[in-house]
């Protein structure tokens, strides 16, 4: 039998990016031992870091004692190739799994493994580290571990491709965060001119992220709309039509920017376009979503589950502040 193929995909930790910053800087060299001992914060992530450690020191070993294949990434960013590739793990939070499901296709599962649970929501990874996590990757490279599949959207700039697998949002807005963004929205039949801080748009994996921060919906994880929601919009001149919207299946959101320097950020920072004045974006479900192992599709969207994934990082959802929201949310 074929050794299955496996490529793992691993975090780079905070406090390893810190060190090598300090090593390479004359001025933070000599004060690479006191902030070790005394800094709170360099403190919290280097505990963190040792903890992804010890977690990806189980996986290697899992993986390796189970025969598989393993072809390492140690830079979440570096493009891969999935050909022949039975699975993709990745090691850390969400941060990593969505960098790594950009080289991901419609037929490549991908496994998120929560490498720090103690400090990170991990809101992708099905898995943490502990007693069940070997049986987790037996069954993920058996098929047999349960899967679901996640709608992806698609992007393009002038009419021409530029993403069809971002999972959890895109942000447009300009250049700088200080600056008004302008563009003209089209949703359905609804053309409306906008000024405001710029706006949200993804799928129904990000709607529990920054689309819910700024007054979004909750979708149903398998749900196949997207949604647009706008940030700080100008309300001086009237309250606009299309400040939030929960977009079909077949429906595409059309914007025409009325910036000179705008910029458009797909899943996270690390993934910038530049757009220009009269530039064109289009926005519509792609046609490549991804399948996510370990995933329950009531992640995050009970009252319980939100709870219990906020309290790691140490947010208030009691029941007073739910209300609150409640009551100064505006209906959709």
């Amino acid at each position: 039998m074929v050794p299955p193929r496996v490529v793992l995909v691993t975090k780079y930790t905070s406090y390893r990016h810190f060190l090598e910053l300090c090593r390479n800087d004359d001025m933070l060299r000599p004060l690479l031992g006191p902030l070790r001992e005394r800094d709170a914060a360099v403190a919290a992530v280097r505990e963190a870091h040792e903890e992804h450690k010890s977690t990806l020191r189980q996986v290697v070993e899992t993986l390796r004692d189970l025969g598989a294949r393993l072809h390492v990434v140690g830079v979440p960013h570096q493009p891969f190739s999935v050909r022949g590739v039975a699975l993709v793990v990745t090691v850390g939070g969400d941060g990593t799994l969505l960098a790594a499901s950009r080289q991901c296709n419609d037929r490549t599962p991908i496994l998120g493994i929560n490498s720090a649970p103690s400090s990170s929501v991990g809101f992708f990874c099905g898995v943490k580290p502990g007693k069940r996590l070997r049986a987790h990757l037996e069954q993920a490279l058996e098929g047999t571990l349960p899967s679901l599949e996640l709608a992806r959207m698609e992007v393009r700039l002038n009419r021409k491709l530029i993403s069809k697998r971002v999972l959890n949002d895109a942000l447009f807005c300009h250049a700088s965060p200080a600056a008004t963004s302008r563009y003209i929205v089209q949703v359905g039949d609804d053309v409306e001119n906008h000024k405001s801080s710029g706006f949200w748009i993804g799928p129904a994996a990000g709607s529990t992220a920054a689309q819910y921060s700024a007054g979004g919906r909750i979708l149903p994880l398998t749900s196949r709309q997207l949604q647009f929601v706008v940030r700080d919009p100008y309300l001086l001149t009237g309250r606009l039509r299309t400040s939030r919207a929960v977009v079909q299946e077949q429906e595409t959101v059309t914007v025409h920017s009325r910036m000179r320097e705008a910029k458009l950020f797909l899943d996270g920072p690390h993934s910038v376009v530049d757009v220009g004045v009269g530039s064109m974006l289009q926005f519509s479900l792609s046609s490549e979503p991804l399948r996510v192992l370990a995933l329950s599709p009531n992640r995050g969207r009970s009252g319980k589950e939100r709870q219990r994934l906020c309290a790691r990082k140490g947010h208030d959802t009691s029941p007073n502040q739910q209300d609150a929201r409640k009551q100064i949310e505006p209906p959709l």
